[in-house]
């Protein structure tokens, strides 16, 4: 661990809060004992709905809602059912950029907004199509014209876009979205060069795995030189998963209580399947699981041992309430403003970090932060626009 936090310069760096946000495990992603296939905790509507809507009670002020292609439910669908349940979480949706047509995917974008009355923001996603093999270069470069079209959907008349994958020229009345000065904020996580340079060139916060403090530390300083040399600031996220105990020894009991019935061969099933279990992202978690010590600790309470059988975020914060809080507090310090965590089962832990560690820590609304949301309904099409 740093002996001397220094903190990364970002956008929201005198903000004292974080944006504490939950996970919807709506692919296939839900377990007591991780690789043993309980029919409870499927990914159907019953369950996944369940645990966002408890998050959204409990005062998370985000929740993760994944795109994969494996059994579960369509992230933009499942998104929609669950939109006018909610009361005050925001939605982080994640799209796989190429998926849909961008002038459409725009239109979807719009009419979520709007539901949520400017509570969406995006996960920009440059994995390959299901069966799709793009080089990593052409995927980033699709993402960012993507992204590209978007955002002049939100913010001119017209779409007017000449790129590689995609020429355009369309007004852009369709794809207004509900929230102001730039439209819904973009998270992205990628560790490739091509990936961290089209975060720093359009992004609004990158999101991380978890990694020790020094690696997570560099990885910072390197995105913020990077955004800087394009004039912008951007915000950091750590995505990971938890487990908080009233003790540190029940902490660390449910935690092989957890990995308890995983026989080896369902781990390296389980960390294949996803569409980016060959990305560099994965290996930097496969590196760090072997650098653990013999009971998967890196550091005093950071647990890789969840990572034999999960591809992508593949550690845990294990101990009790005030070890958590304390080390999110360390990470919030360093200048992460964005935490998504999850647990097993993930309605469960749900409770308990809400119980735990929640109320200790200052929560804050990315979109209201960065004056999205507009005090009335705005003139948009959606809106207040007449209709034409």
């Amino acid at each position: 661990m740093i002996d001397k936090i220094t903190p990364v310069y970002c956008r929201s760096e005198q903000i004292k809060g974080a944006e504490v946000s939950w996970f919807a495990p709506i692919c296939n992603g839900d377990f007591e004992y991780m690789g043993v296939w309980d029919d409870q905790l499927k990914s159907n509507w019953e369950n996944a709905s369940r645990i966002l809507l408890k998050a959204d009670k409990l005062g998370y002020r985000n929740i993760l809602c994944p795109s994969s292609y494996q059994v579960g439910q369509d992230t933009w669908t499942f998104a929609s059912a669950v939109a006018p349940l909610t009361r005050q979480i925001n939605l982080l949706t994640a799209i796989r950029c190429g998926e849909l047509h961008p002038p459409m995917l725009g239109r979807s974008i719009a009419t979520l907004d709007h539901i949520l009355k400017g509570r969406l923001t995006i996960n920009i996603i440059s994995s390959n199509m299901p069966g799709e093999q793009l080089p990593s270069k052409d995927r980033y470069q699709r993402s960012r014209e993507v992204i590209e079209i978007l955002k002049q959907g939100w913010n001119q008349d017209e779409i007017n876009f000449h790129g590689q994958f995609y020429d355009l020229q369309l007004k852009s009345d369709p794809v207004k979205p509900y929230q102001q000065n730039g439209g819904p904020l973009l998270y992205f996580g990628g560790y490739s060069e091509e990936g961290k340079k089209l975060c720093a060139e359009q992004c609004d916060v990158y999101l991380m795995w978890p990694e020790t403090e020094e690696r997570l530390h560099a990885q910072m300083m390197d995105l913020s030189k990077m955004a800087a040399a394009n004039d912008r600031k951007i915000d950091f996220g750590l995505r990971m998963h938890v487990i908080v105990r009233e003790s540190e020894s029940e902490a660390r009991s449910a935690a092989a209580r957890l990995m308890s019935r995983l026989p080896d061969r369902y781990g390296e099933v389980i960390r294949n399947r996803a569409l980016d279990a060959k990305s560099l992202g994965v290996s930097k978690q496969t590196e760090m699981r072997n650098l653990s010590d013999s009971e998967g600790f890196i550091e005093d309470h950071l647990w890789t041992g969840i990572g034999r059988a999960r591809s992508g975020c593949g550690a845990a914060l294990v101990g009790n309430p005030d070890q958590i809080i304390h080390q999110i507090q360390r990470y919030m310090t360093m200048g992460i403003r964005s935490f998504i965590f999850s647990g097993y089962p993930h309605y469960e832990e749900c409770e308990l970090f809400a119980r735990y560690v929640l109320p200790a820590i200052p929560t804050i609304s990315m979109p209201v932060l960065q004056n999205r949301i507009p005090a009335a309904v705005p003139s948009s099409p959606l809106g207040l626009a007449k209709r034409k």
